[in-house]
């Protein structure tokens, strides 16, 4: 049995990845990366504005993107979407469950409609998408999915409180781990990243407000910065690729050593 030269498991060349919530922040770098690694992408997103962006960026690449409108919380929208990458590409590799929303606040003042959304996006959301994508990967004996979890399944913030952010990244660790186990022998591997604090459009808001929250998140945290959305695309390409191949239910922490503490 040949073995592939180091850079060479890297290659993803000719893959069909799937990105979600991939038309900015976290997923837009992650998409970029593995078109980089020479995968053809599919961006999936609610709003398809930044998606379209991004899009022509992929494509400077030199590989096929295409971008859906879906909401991961739809089912009808999720069976759309893998119906449409199956006639267009024919088959689908590599999935990043990405999209992702935040909400904060004080237990006592959640109300149940914030928790809903919240766990419907970061956690049903990705369950519904890994169920019938994996349907395909398990039919090709092949496949690796992704979930953007966070530090925050692990841990409890602070100084914030968001107990169903928590909660619903917390629930996609355990589903990762679940998937992976019940799929391993099928060829189907199942991983998570865990980012710590990033600066990405979804927290910009904290940082040009000079958010007393940002200075603590720092000095809790032994590199004493945020992390910038393009330093996960190293890892979304290992796991995406062969180099990962006997990688299946790990949690990727990307935190700047703040779990270390």
């Amino acid at each position: 049995m040949s073995v592939k030269k180091v850079m060479d498991q890297f290659s993803i060349k000719g893959c069909v990845s799937i990105v979600t919530g991939g038309g900015q922040g976290l997923g837009k770098q992650m998409a970029i990366a593995l078109a980089e690694a020479g995968s053809n992408i599919v961006i999936t997103s609610r709003r398809v504005e930044t998606a379209l962006v991004t899009q022509k960026i992929i494509e400077l690449e030199g590989v096929r993107c295409s971008v859906i409108q879906a909401d991961v919380r739809l089912e009808n929208d999720v069976l759309r979407m893998v119906d449409s990458i199956l006639q267009e590409f024919g088959k689908i590799d590599i999935l990043f469950n990405n999209a992702g929303v935040w909400r904060g606040d004080d237990a006592e003042k959640v109300t149940t409609e914030d928790w809903r959304e919240v766990i419907d996006v970061n956690l049903t959301g990705p369950f519904i998408v890994s169920r019938e994508v994996g349907k395909i990967m398990l039919q090709q004996g092949k496949g690796s999915i992704v979930n953007i979890a966070s530090m925050s399944g692990i841990i409890v913030n602070t100084p914030q409180n968001q107990c169903a952010y928590n909660a619903s990244k917390g629930g996609l660790i355990m589903l990762t781990k679940s998937m992976a186990a019940e799929w391993a022998k099928r060829g189907v591997r199942v991983n998570a990243i865990c980012p710590g604090y990033m600066r990405t459009e979804m927290s910009e808001d904290r940082y040009l407000q000079n958010d007393p929250a940002i200075q603590r998140w720092f000095d809790m945290t032994p590199m004493g910065r945020s992390g910038t959305a393009d330093e996960l695309k190293g890892i979304a390409v290992f796991l995406a690729s062969d180099a990962s191949s006997f990688v299946t239910g790990s949690t990727f922490l990307i935190d700047g050593g703040y779990t270390a503490w």
